[in-house]
């Protein structure tokens, strides 16, 4: 089996939080990345109340085969939190496909996502109909922030969903405004697709 320090160093970074768990662990493409690109693999730690999702593959994972010395990869993995109910056994299919959705935009197109995006999904964030959720904003994770690897940093992008009236908050320059309502009694911006 191939060393892989760098899945190694998330692996560690995610048991500090969640000693003991047993993530759900998704691998699109038997072998390695989607065709076209995207990730390994991506992984839904159960949380109290959410589901905390993360991708591997966005970094380097095993060598080191950027020229960037201090970043691995494109310096970042996704994570999604996830609102999760009594006795759910599952994270939502729907975010993992939106994790490697985004994962293929970044390898595919060369597309970086940083911190204070905006991404406009053109619809409901499940598929739905019942959600008001149609954006998303980028933050750095509240609990995994960056890490350092063998193969450089590693800092972890979280998605966090927006509304119609939010979004339009922050295309007027009101991020602070925006992330400190998203934050008032979900410290951690988890997801709630009912919200």
């Amino acid at each position: 089996m191939a060393s892989a320090p760098g899945w190694d160093a998330i692996d560690l970074a995610l048991a500090r939080l969640y000693p003991g768990a047993v993530p759900v662990h998704l691998a699109p493409f038997p072998g390695g990345h989607m065709p076209g690109g995207g990730v390994h693999g991506i992984s839904a730690y159960p949380a109290q109340d959410h589901w905390h999702l993360v991708t591997y593959g966005l970094s380097e994972l095993f060598e080191k085969v950027s020229r960037q010395p201090e970043i691995s990869g494109w310096g970042y993995e996704l994570t999604i939190r996830v609102a999760r109910g009594p006795g759910e056994r599952e994270a939502p299919q729907w975010a993992f496909n939106l994790l490697e959705r985004l994962a293929r935009v970044t390898q595919g197109e060369k597309h970086r996502y940083k911190v204070g995006d905006r991404i406009e999904l053109g619809g409901p964030l499940d598929g739905g109909p019942g959600t008001r959720i149609v954006a998303l904003t980028v933050v750095v994770d509240p609990q995994l922030g960056t890490i350092d690897t063998p193969n450089g940093a590693v800092q972890f992008r979280q998605l966090v969903g927006i509304t119609a009236n939010e979004l339009d908050f922050l295309r007027s320059g009101q991020v602070d405004l925006v992330l400190a309502h998203l934050a008032d009694g979900n410290p951690l911006l988890v997801t709630d697709v009912r919200r």
